[in-house]
């Protein structure tokens, strides 16, 4: 019998964190160099109101994307740690879909995709004339949700230039990035910001100004309810 009290350990056991990924997409063009970010809903449950990077969970469709070209060998490794290489690149698709769907920024190269998936979103890239191109993304950080949180996820943070950007339009948003802007570092650092996205700013600019130089980068989680942070 399922009584009170293991409904009362069921409700306190932690919830598996979703695979998801982010793209911080940065621009070194004008005086300063800039990051775009945007203001999630008050509505949504999770991070209401914060300031964060395009990002959201892995899609089935993720994994039936072809990019025109896959991730750099050292950043497959990377990002393959604790996953395996196609969930990897599908990772890093992901965060390429999140951020069109999300800010109507088409990253990838003028092409045709090869037999796109059956996804609004991934129809409509396919629609504006784009493949995605995973050459200039590096892995700068991994971060898993705390387990008090009644949504988590295991997220990847990728990151690339403006340059990766073919295009824009402005048919697909989910209404889950508000205000999306560029903005500089010190910029970013007065908003509204969870405690991770402050983190990874600061992991993001401590790589400029070469943007595809891959090098360890942090992974933060909890380990027997500690907060663990180590590198991979």
């Amino acid at each position: 019998m399922f009584d009170a009290k293991d409904a009362l350990k069921a409700k306190a056991r932690a919830v598996r964190p979703r695979d998801a990924a982010t793209l911080i997409l940065v621009r070194q063009s004008g005086a300063l160099p800039q990051v775009l970010m945007g203001r999630r809903p008050d509505t949504m449950k999770f991070m209401p109101g914060k300031f964060v990077f395009p990002g959201g969970r892995l899609d089935r469709a993720d994994h039936h994307v072809a990019p025109i070209t896959p991730l750099r060998p050292e950043v497959q490794a990377r990002a393959s740690i604790g996953t395996t290489p196609s969930r990897a690149a599908a990772l890093a698709l992901a965060a390429i879909r999140e951020t069109f769907e999300e800010t109507g920024l088409v990253v990838g190269a003028q092409g045709t995709m090869a037999r796109p998936p059956r996804h609004k979103i991934w129809s409509a890239y396919a629609e504006a004339g784009a493949v995605p191109d995973l050459a200039g993304l590096t892995l700068i950080a991994r971060a898993v949700t705390p387990p008090y949180r009644d949504r988590r996820f295991d997220t990847r943070f990728f990151m690339g230039t403006d340059a990766m950007i073919l295009t824009r339009i402005t048919a697909t948003h989910a209404g889950e990035l508000l205000e999306p802007r560029w903005v500089t570092f010190a910029q970013a650092r007065t908003l509204d910001l969870p405690s991770i996205t402050r983190i990874v700013i600061d992991e993001a600019e401590r790589r400029l100004p070469d943007l595809t130089c891959d090098a360890p980068c942090p992974y933060f989680r909890f380990l027997r309810g500690r907060a663990h942070q180590t590198t991979i």
